[in-house]
């Protein structure tokens, strides 16, 4: 069900104007090839969207054999009940499919038949079985594979209690688990706490308390009692009820170390409100002994193979510490000299990776990586990065390292152009040798615990991407998956990275998506979609369907400046889409442009101060920064936070720059507005309240401009894409059409000024 709010007044516009308010020049430079032809088969559809198989690798077997992978759809995600949020009883429905992956063969076989729900999908040490936590009538179970006899079967807990939802799963070295049960009652409690948030009758908020009285409901959810279940399901109790995380075994499993979590208060800025510590439990005995005091310093330790040893960085230094002594060693105390002649900075280390023979870490500091014995010495400089280097080389990070310790692997991204892949580094030489880099576009890449197998997931960057296997060194590439062959009947969008100057003379960078009927030398509609920043490609659903119009997609970024994000989109989303006009390929008088959620507040910002689109959709995206502070109380401090230190960069409290505030809420700048404006919201969104959108509405009929506010009464953040699979066909079907309605308007305005 949606609800449709539409005023039928013809709107009193002004001539659109062709040049913007702001003038730039911009420059384009074509990285990727596209095609000058248009693409054969028949055009996407919603449909479509929906059923597109995507997949994630959950684990790869310690001997490279098996991989267990999950596969679903956009569909999959969809019906859940967002008025439930904040409710700690409640799991949101996400259905896939758990299979099992030859990784020699490619045969793919489903562990569980159907759709189910799982986490914690994760390979014994031996690498003979396979376990995970399975969201199954109304309960959590743990279930377990095993390659002896390739059955599944459910572990019956012998303790009445039940399994977290939100529980981890850790193997245990003696062929056990670590799972979080709920104490008795749990259930009822949280319940009640969160009815009598939601229904009241009577709902009291008292300031004097020390948590908003959301965030205390919230808090239940990280209760849970961590335990250890045999493979017979016999139940121990490891550690009292808390809010427990971060279990790392020892490799004996004598040691069992867990980080607590105590909240303290409720606060709007820093990490203050809770208090972190870290203990050590003998799994024999059960006693623990604190290795790190309660401190509102979160513990981020990185453990050593041997699950004994952990490292961490502080203020540019790094220590190690064992749990079996009571003081930390600082590796780096003594090496902490300038950067360079012309730099007196002092270099500041960070801790990146343990080798696998526990031996070295692998630190990174302004001056590139080094390796340092994990008892101290001096860091030897292995790779070093320059100035150029760091602001114009290639991304680099850590993929994996031999079983031998003697090469790390390094996945790689050029900054200008699509060009990625996966190097190899030799610590003793300095030197990084490119195993394969190309168009492609990379991720996950996972080496088995013996170094015989690679598996990645692959993709041209225009459809989804699958699971290839190769051997050592990325020998003998193989593709493993093909999950949605019918797609090689569908025109799908073709991809090209486009750099341009923003109005500040800074390069930029954005993805354009062509139409699947484009032929060289015509001129096209486009779709501007907007966020924040915007470089490697992929297969995009979004994209596809407004290429499926015959129109062109465009991912534009931006550069966001503290105190005045609202001119960002101004300067650089206009001048990408001037780029594009200057090649001669897109309309000018037909360009649209949507976003969602910070994107879509983007856009309302947007289209106050230009009226060079001929439609503009605003997707669960704020209007009013003012009144967003206190809108959704389900997330409690959030939205202050956002505005004052985080994504909405405002940078200042409301009573200390309350200008900026002002200047940065579309909706007391409505009256500029000329853009027909649809707005899209969800009755359910928790995140943006559809009541921030309607703001706008009421303030656009007032003013008798071209507006229309859909709020779908099912949906959460995202609108109809986040509620059924009605509302998902409603939010796309009204997205196109709008384009397509005021496009076709902009067309023929400028037939008939032309006299046709």
């Amino acid at each position: 069900m949606l609800r449709t709010f539409d005023e039928g007044r013809e709107p009193a516009r002004a001539g659109r104007a062709w040049i913007s308010t702001v003038v730039a020049a911009a420059v384009a430079v074509c990285i990727h090839a596209v095609p000058a032809l248009a693409q054969d088969g028949r055009p996407f559809t919603i449909d479509d969207a929906l059923s597109v198989r995507t997949h994630a690798l959950e684990g790869l077997s310690p001997n490279g054999r098996w991989a267990a992978v999950t596969v679903r759809t956009h569909e999959d995600r969809l019906n859940v009940d967002h008025f439930r949020f904040g409710d700690p009883t409640y799991v949101a429905p996400s259905r896939e499919e758990l299979l099992l992956l030859d990784t020699g063969s490619g045969e793919l076989t489903p562990l569980i038949e159907g759709r189910v729900q799982v986490g914690g999908v994760s390979w014994s040490p031996d690498g003979d079985r396979l376990a995970w936590l399975r969201w199954d009538d109304e309960a959590q179970h743990l279930e377990v594979w095993s390659a002896s006899d390739g059955r599944v079967r459910r572990v019956a807990l012998d303790d009445g209690r039940s399994i977290a939802s939100n529980s981890d799963l850790e193997w245990a070295p003696d062929g056990g688990w670590l799972v979080q049960l709920r104490a008795p009652g749990w259930a009822e409690t949280s319940r009640a706490a969160y009815v009598e948030m939601s229904e009241g009758p009577i709902v009291v908020h008292d300031g004097s308390e020390p948590f908003l009285d959301w965030e205390r409901v919230r808090n239940l959810g990280d209760l849970s009692i961590p335990v250890h279940v045999t493979p017979d399901g016999e139940v121990r109790d490891l550690l009292p009820e808390g809010e427990w995380g971060g279990f790392t075994f020892s490799d004996d499993g004598a040691v069992l170390t867990a980080v607590g979590t105590r909240p303290l208060e409720t606060v709007y800025e820093g990490n203050d409100g809770t208090e972190w510590r870290m203990l050590r439990v003998d799994f024999a005995t059960l006693d623990t002994l604190q290795l790190v005091e309660p401190s509102t310093d979160r513990p981020r330790p990185t453990w050593a193979p041997d699950g004994r040893r952990w490292a961490w960085a502080d203020d540019g230094d790094v220590f190690v510490r064992s749990v079996d002594g009571d003081a930390a060693d600082n590796l780096t105390e003594d090496h902490r000299e300038p950067v360079s002649a012309t730099d007196t900075t002092r270099i500041r280390y960070a801790v990146q990776r343990w080798s696998p023979d526990g031996r070295r870490l692998l630190l990174s500091s302004q001056r590139g990586w080094h390796l340092v014995d994990a008892t101290g010495g001096t860091p030897e400089l292995i790779y070093a990065l320059d100035d150029e280097a760091r602001e114009n080389g290639p991304r680099m990070n850590v993929a994996g390292w031999s079983p031998d310790s003697d090469e790390i692997y390094v996945a790689t991204s050029e900054r200008d152009r699509w060009h990625r892949g996966l190097a190899v580094l030799d610590p003793e030489a300095g030197t990084l040798q490119t195993l394969r880099a190309d168009e492609n576009l990379y991720s996950s890449w996972t080496l088995s615990d013996d170094g015989s197998t690679w598996v990645f997931r692959m993709s041209d960057g225009d459809r989804p991407d699958e699971l290839y296997a190769a051997g050592p060194g990325l020998s003998e590439v193989r593709r493993l998956t093909d999950l949605n062959p019918w797609l090689n009947e569908v025109a799908l969008t073709r991809s090209e990275l486009v750099a341009y100057l923003d109005v500040d003379g800074e390069k930029q960078y954005g993805i354009l998506y062509y139409p699947i009927d484009y032929r060289e030398g015509e001129r096209y509609p486009l779709v501007a979609e907007v966020y924040e920043e915007f470089f490697d490609n992929g297969f995009n659903h979004r994209m596809n369907l407004v290429a499926s119009q015959g129109w062109f997609g465009f991912r534009p970024s931006v550069d966001l400046e503290e105190g005045f994000p609202g001119e960002a989109w101004m300067k650089g989303v206009t001048t990408g889409i001037n780029t594009l006009i200057d090649r001669g390929m897109v309309d000018g008088e037909r360009l649209g442009i949507h976003g969602t959620s910070y994107g879509g507040y983007a856009v309302n910002l947007l289209v106050t101060q230009t009226d060079r689109f001929a439609a503009a959709i605003n997707i669960s995206g704020k209007v009013n920064i003012i009144s967003f502070l206190g809108d959704s109380e389900k997330i409690t401090t959030r939205n202050y936070r956002a505005a004052e230190s985080g994504q909405d960069r405002i940078g200042a409290t409301l009573w200390e720059q309350p200008q900026k505030y002002l200047a940065h809420t579309a909706v007391l700048y409505a009256d500029r507005i000329e853009t027909p404006l649809l707005l899209l919201s969800g009755e359910g969104d928790w995140n943006v309240p559809a009541t921030n959108q309607r703001e706008m509405y009421y303030a656009l009929r007032r003013l008798e401009k071209e507006v229309v506010w859909v709020n779908y009464m099912r949906a959460g953040h995202g609108a109809g894409r986040a509620g059924t699979v009605e509302d998902f066909h409603d939010h796309w079907t009204r997205i196109l059409a709008w384009y397509r309605d005021h496009f076709d308007e902009a067309a023929a305005r400028v037939t008939e000024e032309a006299g046709g």
